[in-house]
């Protein structure tokens, strides 16, 4: 199903194609909370701990692999908005030879440097050999992530989000039966949830292969396509390349903060853990929303209808920051019902951590919310370099603050503060750079 962004009812139209999205992301973190659940419920604190330091790190290295998705799926959109469909095309197929080779690169890196990696993020030794086991085998999955965002970010740059959210359900309920079987059935321990983990991906990746192969005539690249096209290689490149810059320099700096509340100790370790799950979950709506935004704007910027633009920008911060006022009650009043999902109520230490963390965080879930639709927007207008800039001013504020306030006093509110605090000076600049860089350059008749 193909929603058309480039005209008809704005806020209708995001919405409908932002919900697949959605819903496919909540799927997707099902995959992560089924292992935290089971891991936490089953395997102990100490389990739990490794699962969640691994986190992080996982989570930085699959965020270069989705921002390089991402960034060719904006061109992918200004290319299809512009009905420009031959440099689609050949767009498609260096990313394709693009980021397959830079995924190798990166997986054949990771498995080699696992243990200075893991040593760079303070694995307490109690925890280093069973975190080790867990990180190679979800290493050796990242080609999997490769080809599923690959062809979920060439399917949203022609309105069709509603594809992949099929696939991630098949793989969230596989992983999840999966978890339980290798886990309590077969006794296989952390390895059994990495096993699980990479299993659906490796399934949902090459399923969503094949449809799009089957049933996306513009998807099926032919060997003109590979050709080379230096003006549509070089945009691809500077996309991609930036976008993955963004994402991983947003994900790098939570991979200190992740170092930071190490050297706490486990039961820190631990609530961090089962808190960073549930304050993804809480946000990630907003996330999905912005990225759609961003498939928005990169379409109509490509069509040059600036006007249609305005209108969307307006349509989805209202619609954004409700839903942030909604869920930071919501989490704020149900810090500790969700931390118990995870931590059994023996454990008071872990669960008092957990919930402080959530409802400092929590309360300002706007912040996020507008700095989401930020970066959406200087994606689709073609400037992600000052997405990567906004990235720069949020995790580094974040990053400085933690390392400065965690010695004092403060200690873990130190850092749990510098979080909503480095959202909100990236969305005072983002704003700035929006009045003074985009409105004032639009043409009269916008």
């Amino acid at each position: 199903m193909q929603i058309d962004l480039l005209q008809g009812n704005i806020t209708r139209s995001i919405l409908a194609f932002s919900a697949p999205m959605m819903a496919g992301n909540l799927l997707q973190q099902l995959y992560n909370i089924a292992d935290t659940l089971i891991v936490g419920r089953f395997l102990g604190p100490e389990a739990l701990a490794a699962v969640g330091s691994s986190f992080t790190l996982i989570v930085f290295l699959t965020s270069v692999i989705l921002g390089l998705c991402m960034g060719s799926g904006t061109l992918l959109s200004m290319f299809w908005g512009a009905k420009r469909f031959d440099f689609f095309q050949h767009a498609q197929a260096f990313s394709l030879l693009f980021i397959g080779s830079l995924t190798l690169l990166m997986t054949v890196g990771a498995l080699i440097f696992t243990d200075p990696i893991m040593c760079l993020l303070r694995i307490p030794l109690e925890i280093f050999a069973e975190t080790k086991s867990y990180l190679r085998i979800i290493f050796c999955g990242m080609p999997f992530v490769f080809l599923f965002n690959y062809f979920a970010a060439a399917l949203r740059a022609i309105g069709n989000s509603a594809t992949p959210l099929c696939f991630l359900g098949i793989a969230s309920i596989l992983n999840i039966g999966l978890d339980f079987l290798f886990i309590l059935s077969f006794d296989m321990g952390i390895p059994g949830a990495a096993f699980a983990t990479v299993s659906a991906q490796a399934v949902s990746a090459l399923g969503l292969s094949l449809r799009c192969l089957w049933r996306q005539p513009c998807l099926r690249l032919k060997k003109r396509h590979f050709s080379l096209c230096g003006s549509v290689w070089k945009k691809a490149v500077h996309f991609s390349l930036l976008t993955a810059m963004q994402q991983s320099i947003m994900n790098f700096g939570i991979l200190l903060i992740q170092g930071l509340v190490n050297s706490f100790g486990v039961a820190v370790m631990a609530a961090f853990a089962a808190a960073v799950k549930i304050d993804a979950f809480a946000y990630m709506p907003v996330q999905d929303f912005g990225n759609a935004f961003s498939t928005f704007i990169a379409q109509n910027f490509g069509a040059g209808d600036h006007n249609r633009i305005q209108k969307g920008i307006r349509s989805a911060l209202l619609v954004s920051m409700a839903f942030c006022i909604v869920i930071s009650l919501l989490v704020c009043l149900f810090a500790r019902p969700l931390m118990s999902i995870f931590i059994q109520p023996s454990e008071t230490e872990i669960l008092s951590i957990g919930v402080t963390y959530l409802r400092i965080e929590g309360g300002f879930y706007c912040g996020i919310g507008c700095l989401f639709l930020l970066y959406g927007f200087y994606r689709g207008i073609g400037q992600p370099e000052i997405s990567i800039l906004l990235t720069i001013i949020s995790l580094g504020t974040r990053v400085a603050l933690a390392y400065c306030l965690a010695p004092t006093a403060m200690g873990l509110l130190g850092i749990w503060w510098a979080i909503p605090i480095g959202w909100g000076l990236a969305d005072l600049a983002g704003i700035l750079f929006y009045r003074k860089l985009y409105v004032k350059s639009l043409p009269p008749s916008a």
